[in-house]
């Protein structure tokens, strides 16, 4: 299978990267108190790090927001997944929790500030890409039963012509979503710059720590970005 990054997205920014761990085989669990521990330390860590006021002009924040401008995406309309994340737990709200894998997923995105999804692969059977939608993509909401069609032009993360993330880092797909009984996924972070202590390079390093440590199984890390748009896995 096939992980693509089309030309047309380097050019919304040239510094972009596309962090990638492929993992298989994993035991997802209910969520320990050690694990919620992790999870509620890393909203109190944002916000005594970020006033609501600075949220937007935080760098990878301020990155996301930029790209999604320039895709003819409103940032303020369809928010990013970690800026939605944070401004939730600057207004004092706390993160749901649903499993260990969706929690210390979280937690890594806001320890890092970095945006990171992760999609089960039992729903996924055609090759994957980044880039503009052609028309007549289906996408189905969280909690949904029925897709609703994608209007074409519109910056995505597809597998064949079914959407698993609109509004490129906006909202992820029923279709995907990391249960108890997933084994094997597909998670996608984007930063700005993968060199090592970059907020990208140290949530990779955190994801695979996780892995290792908690849930076994065996993954590939990959980056992608202009120089290498594509990856085989």
């Amino acid at each position: 299978m096939k992980y693509t990054v089309k030309p047309e997205v380097f050019e919304l920014s040239e510094n972009l990267c596309f962090g990638i761990i492929v993992a298989r085989g994993l035991k997802n669990t209910e969520t320990s108190d050690e694990e919620i521990e992790r999870l509620r330390n890393a909203e109190e860590k944002v916000r005594k790090l970020v006033p609501e006021a600075e949220l937007k002009t935080q760098p990878v924040i301020e990155g996301y927001r930029t790209v999604m401008k320039k895709a003819g995406i409103n940032p303020n309309k369809f928010v990013n997944s970690l800026e939605a994340m944070m401004k939730r737990v600057i207004k004092g709200g706390s993160l749901p929790v649903i499993n260990s894998l969706v929690d210390l997923c979280n937690a890594i995105s806001l320890e890092n500030q970095v945006t990171l999804g992760g999609h089960d692969l039992a729903d996924i059977h055609t090759d994957l890409s980044v880039g503009f939608t052609k028309g007549g993509e289906k996408f189905l909401p969280f909690g949904a039963t029925e897709y609703e069609t994608v209007e074409p032009g519109e910056l995505v993360f597809t597998s064949g012509d079914v959407v698993q993330t609109r509004k490129w880092i906006w909202r992820q797909s029923e279709l995907g979503k990391m249960t108890l009984e997933t084994k094997d996924v597909f998670f996608q972070l984007v930063g700005f710059g993968d060199s090592p202590g970059s907020p990208l390079s140290n949530a990779l390093d955190s994801l695979e720590e996780i892995l290792h440590s908690k849930f076994g199984g065996r993954w590939e890390r990959y980056i992608v970005k202009k120089e290498q748009p594509e990856i085989q896995f």
